[in-house]
């Protein structure tokens, strides 16, 4: 990020901004001329066993981050670029909405869904580095059957989440933004092309809930953020 443009956007921004608990306007990662904020997770020697028994006998299990908290990345707004925070507890509330709607997509496409929450195949928590995700694929499904060897051949591996921020406040000087609480209920959690942010952990793609599974692999940190909802 370039210290220079940062504080001219800075001080742009700052003459703009009405208060420092007003949305970032016109979001952006900057990355291809994209106006949708991404902050990906990567998926890091990724595998693929199915489960000869159980409940899941079958059934792939999918694990990753789709976002990870207290970690800075570049953004854009009409000003200029910007860093962007996503607080340790901004799912907080969110994850604990009785009925929470939210799919696992493929690079956002709302019908191209591979596990739902409302279903049971698909499970959200946040821990102490950030929005976990942990689902059972169906393996006969035409989107599983149409990823799984791109992710096996290193062709994608990353992920997105995307959200409403309920509440986010700049810092004094406006080349901040911390995002202190944010509501996904009808957004969602997608496995995507590109990334634009060298901040994250693994995923693997594993049998379903097995407990001889791979584990989640570490690896650089990258996370994933899309923000394409309404705003308050």
């Amino acid at each position: 990020m370039d210290p220079e443009l940062m504080r001219a956007a800075a001080l742009t921004r700052s003459q703009q901004v009405r208060a420092k608990a007003d949305r970032p306007s016109k979001r952006s990662n900057g990355v291809d001329g994209d106006d949708y904020p991404r902050v990906y997770a990567r998926m890091l020697e990724p595998t693929f066993t199915l489960r000869a028994e159980g409940d899941k006998a079958g059934m792939l299990n999918f694990q990753g981050y789709a976002s990870v908290t207290d970690t800075p990345y570049e953004m854009y707004d009409w000003y200029g670029p910007y860093e962007e925070t996503v607080e340790s507890g901004a799912f907080t509330k969110t994850l604990k909405k009785l009925n929470l709607d939210v799919p696992l997509c493929l690079q956002h496409d709302s019908l191209r869904r591979i596990a739902r929450t409302t279903n049971g195949t698909l499970r959200l928590s946040e821990d102490t580095r950030g929005l976990f995700v942990d689902a059972d694929l169906y393996p006969n499904d035409a989107d599983v059957l149409y990823i799984q060897p791109k992710i096996e051949q290193r062709l994608i591996d990353e992920m997105s989440f995307k959200f409403r921020i309920v509440e986010g406040w700049w810092s004094d000087d406006f080349t901040q933004f911390r995002i202190v609480e944010v509501d996904i209920d009808r957004g969602d959690v997608a496995i995507v092309g590109y990334g634009a942010n060298p901040h994250t952990q693994g995923m693997t793609l594993s049998s379903a809930r097995d407990s001889a599974a791979p584990a989640l692999i570490r690896g650089a940190d990258l996370i994933s953020i899309e923000d394409t909802r309404p705003r308050f």
